[in-house]
Order: C-alpha cells, then sequence, then structure tokens
C-alpha cells in the first residue's frame, strides 16, 4: 500500500476522515489511552513560521501518544538553503516515527514527503491549513452532532489556505460550504472545482460569492481568519481600514444576525479584533475559538495515531 501523509484535506478520504474525528472524541474523553508512540518514538516538528497553537497542540500530542516531540526550528536548520529538502528528508525520516513541518510553499512539503519515508503532515502552508479545519470539523461535531447537512460560511480572503482547507474539508464532512469574498481575492479556481466534486459525493455543496449577507444567511457556522496572513506583511495596509476590499466581510453582530439563530463562530487565530472580526462577536456566547484551539492537540493526536497505524499496517 501507499505511504500515507496529509499535506492537504483531501488526502483522507471522508470515511477516513470521519475515522479520524471520532477518534479524536475518543482520545479527548481518554487522553492516555493510546500509546502508538511508546518507547518513546521521535516525532519530527518542524517550523518555518512563526507558531504558538500549533506548536503547543502538536508537542503536546506527541507527549500524550508516548513519543518524544523534537522541534526543529526550520530557519536554524536551513532547510532547503544550507542543505536540500531531500536530503534533511532522509535524515529525519531514519530518526522518526512521522514529520509535521509549518513552512511556506506546498512544494517543498510534497518533497518532503517524497523523501522522508515515514508520514509527513502538513501543518500549515501557504496553501492549506488541514490540521485547523480538522480541529474546527471536530469543534462542529461536537457542538452540533455532524457535520453532514450542515451550513458553514467563510468570510475574507478567499485565496488564502483557511478558505482552501474549508472547501476541501468541508466539502468531505458533508457540509453546504460558503466562501465569501471580494471579486479580487477568489479561492484557486482548481480548489473550488475539486471541493465542488467532493461535495457532490457527499450530499453537500460549494459556493463562492462576493455577498457577506448572503453566504451567512441561515449558516450553521461562521468562520473568518486574518485578512493580512504571514508572508503578506508589507500588503497590510491595504487589506486594512476603510478602504479594504475586505471591509464588508467582518464579522459582526449584525451580520450574525442573519445566520441561524443557534449559529457558532470560529477563527483560527491569531484575531485582530475590529478588523476581520467585533470583540463582542469573537467574545461573545456564540463564539467557540477557545475549545476551537484546544481541538488542534485531540484533532491533531487522533491524526497521528492513524497515520502511524497505517504505516504499521503497510510495513
Amino acid at each position: 500500500m501507499t505511504l500515507r501523509h496529509l499535506l492537504a484535506d483531501d488526502d483522507l478520504s471522508a470515511a477516513e476522515q470521519r475515522a479520524v474525528l471520532e477518534r479524536a472524541l475518543t482520545l479527548k474523553a481518554a487522553p492516555f489511552s493510546d500509546r502508538c508512540l511508546e518507547g518513546p518514538q521521535t516525532v519530527s516538528i518542524l517550523f518555518d513560521k512563526p507558531t504558538l497553537r500549533t506548536q503547543v497542540s502538536f508537542v503536546g500530542a506527541v507527549a500524550q501518544l508516548g513519543g518524544f516531540p523534537m522541534v526543529v526550528d526550520g530557519r536554524l536548520a536551513g532547510v532547503g538553503v544550507r542543505e536540500s529538502v531531500a536530503d534533511v528528508a532522509r535524515i529525519l525520516g531514519r530518526q522518526s516515527a512521522a514529520v509535521v513541518w509549518r513552512t511556506f510553499e506546498q512544494a517543498r512539503l510534497e518533497e518532503m514527503a517524497s523523501h522522508a519515508g515515514v508520514p509527513v503532515v502538513n501543518a500549515l502552508t501557504d496553501d492549506y491549513h488541514p490540521c485547523q479545519v480538522l480541529a474546527d470539523l471536530l469543534t462542529v461535531l461536537e457542538a452540533k452532532g455532524r457535520t453532514a447537512g450542515l451550513t458553514l460560511a467563510y468570510l475574507g480572503d478567499g485565496a488564502n489556505n483557511m478558505a482552501h482547507s474549508y472547501l476541501l474539508g468541508g466539502a468531505l464532512a458533508g457540509m453546504h460550504v460558503r466562501i465569501a469574498t471580494p471579486a479580487s481575492h477568489p479561492p484557486r479556481a482548481a480548489v473550488v472545482d475539486r471541493a465542488r466534486g467532493l461535495a457532490a459525493e457527499q450530499g453537500g455543496s460549494v459556493t463562492v460569492t462576493d455577498d457577506p449577507v448572503g453566504a451567512v444567511s441561515g449558516a450553521d457556522v461562521v468562520a473568518t481568519d486574518t485578512w493580512v496572513s504571514m508572508g503578506q506583511e508589507a500588503e497590510s495596509e491595504q487589506r486594512k481600514g476603510a478602504a479594504s476590499p475586505f471591509e464588508a466581510f467582518r464579522v459582526t453582530r449584525a451580520l450574525m444576525a442573519a445566520a441561524s439563530e443557534d449559529a457558532v463562530f470560529l477563527h483560527c487565530l491569531p484575531a485582530y479584533r475590529g478588523s476581520e472580526v467585533d470583540a463582542e462577536v469573537i467574545d461573545g456566547p456564540a463564539s467557540l475559538v477557545w475549545q476551537e484551539a484546544e481541538n488542534r492537540l485531540h484533532a491533531q493526536k487522533a491524526l497521528l495515531s492513524w497515520l502511524v497505524e497505517q504505516h504499521r499496517d503497510d510495513a
């Protein structure tokens, strides 16, 4: 069988995504019931970008699974500069049960997966953020009891990694995914097409619109993300303020009122109150952002357990 990775959300099938989420629920209820990395086995965790939740949750997940989380500063190691990604992959793969990488270009991650010989996990790239969406789906599952048939409205930059992962991950989960974004910042056409195909298979749908009120209308879940992602700092002035194309997509209490009466609010964090979301929303009763942040631990723990299990079965 083929070595399994999670490089993008659709590296899992719909059934596999459900299995990982169910495992996450089990591990959240019984944190030390799975010791698949007992030994301890090492999981290499590389960071090329700033991190808080990703580092805390992956280190905690590996430790709770009985393993040793070896954190590597990718900039200090000079991955792809001091030595090639392929060579680094061969080194890490021989000493690790899995490799987790938070980096920039998706191609770097794909090269790592091609040479590591162990499961590789996308802890965020410029294109996708699949571990965050697994945590978001786990949060929705806890709040609503299901994901299939629910409507998720995402507002903000449609061209960023969260929009792409909501499209793919939400479609796999059988959700009706609505991406509300300025016409100047649409999601990648190939991702939208792929998501529509997945949604058709799972009974969901995909909509891309520049109408924030229409997107939120009747939605069960409302989500957003910062308007200035890592690497876009030079565009900060254009992306924020009254002249910003995103201004109409700020999640306000008035906008939330258009959603379902029991709608929940999600944000992958860090959040900038008064920019992409008002304080009264993110700090209000509909917000599940702190539960969502904690669920990074449980979702990633379940994912690592599942990937390690698949790799052992293939060996």
